[in-house]
C-alpha cells in the first residue's frame, strides 16, 4: 500500500516512486495500521502462491521495503530473490532489513513496464500492492509474463473496491474514512489520500484475469481476501 509531504515541497506524481521516497520510513508502520496487521498474512499467502520449486529464481516487483521478497526467501532459503522498485529510499529500507537478516536479495531500482532481464529469466514473478500505481498495467503484465519461463507463475496482490452485500459496507467504510484519515495522521501526507482513490480506481476481479488472459497468463480464480477488499490473482505463463 504505497506517500508524505509539506505544503511547501515539490508536487510530485501520485503513485511514482518519488512520492514512496517521501513516506518510506512510514511505510511499514502505515501498512501493518491500515491494514489492520492481515497485510503480513496476505504476504505469505501471496508467497505460497507462486509454489516455487528448489533453487527458484523469483522476481518481486515493486517491492517497496521488501517484505514480501524476504517471506519468498524464508520459505525458499535456497532461490535467488531479486526486488525492483522505483522508489531508491524504499530499497534502502529493504537492503537494511535484508543485511540484518544475512538475506541473500537481490535489488534494482526500476519499473514494472520496462524490466531489464531477459525472456523467461524467473521461475514466478510477484507484486504486492504496486499493480494500481503502474500507469500502464497492460504493459506491466506483459513485461511479467515476457521475463518468466514458460509454466512459471505471476502472482498479483492487491487492494481493490469490496463490493460484498453482507460486509462490504464495513471494508468499503475503512477505506474511505479511516485510511485516508489514519494515513493522514500517522505519516502527516494530506497525499495519502491517493491511497482510497487508487483503490477505487483499481478494476474488478475479473476485468484483472481478463489483463492477464491478454497478457498470455492463465489466470487461476481470484482468491478474495478480507472480504474481498484484497484479493490474490495467480496465473500460470502459457506453454509456448
Amino acid at each position: 500500500m504505497h506517500q508524505s509531504s509539506s505544503s511547501s515541497a515539490p508536487a510530485v506524481a501520485p503513485g511514482s516512486g518519488a512520492m514512496f521516497d517521501r513516506i518510506a520510513r512510514r511505510y511499514d508502520l502505515l501498512n501493518r495500521v491500515l491494514s489492520l496487521g492481515l497485510d503480513r498474512r496476505w504476504r505469505r499467502k501471496a508467497a505460497a502462491a507462486l509454489e516455487l520449486g528448489a533453487g527458484a529464481r523469483a522476481l518481486d516487483l515493486a517491492c517497496g521495503t521488501g517484505d514480501l521478497a524476504l517471506e519468498i526467501l524464508r520459505r525458499h532459503p535456497d532461490a535467488a530473490v531479486t526486488g525492483l522498485d522505483p522508489s531508491r529510499a524504499m530499497l534502502d529500507i529493504a537492503a537494511d532489513k535484508a543485511a540484518r537478516r544475512a538475506a541473500p536479495l537481490a535489488l534494482e531500482l526500476g519499473i514494472a513496464e520496462e524490466l531489464p532481464f531477459e525472456n523467461g529469466a524467473f521461475d514466478g514473478v510477484s507484486i504486492a500492492f504496486g499493480l494500481r500505481n503502474v500507469p500502464d498495467r497492460a504493459r506491466a503484465l506483459g513485461e511479467m509474463a515476457r521475463v518468466t519461463r514458460p509454466g512459471g507463475r505471476v502472482v498479483v496482490l492487491e487492494l481493490g473496491e469490496p463490493r460484498g452485500r453482507l460486509l462490504g459496507p464495513i471494508a468499503r467504510f475503512h477505506i474511505h474514512r479511516v485510511v485516508p484519515r489514519l494515513g493522514a495522521l500517522l505519516s502527516g501526507a494530506r497525499e495519502y489520500r491517493y491511497l482510497e482513490k487508487s483503490i477505487a480506481a483499481f478494476p474488478p476481479p475479473d476485468e484483472v484475469a481478463a489483463m492477464m488472459r491478454r497478457a498470455d497468463l492463465e489466470p487461476a480464480e481470484p482468491v478474495p481476501l478480507a472480504f474481498g477488499a484484497c484479493h490474490i490473482f495467480a496465473a500460470e505463463k502459457r506453454e509456448c
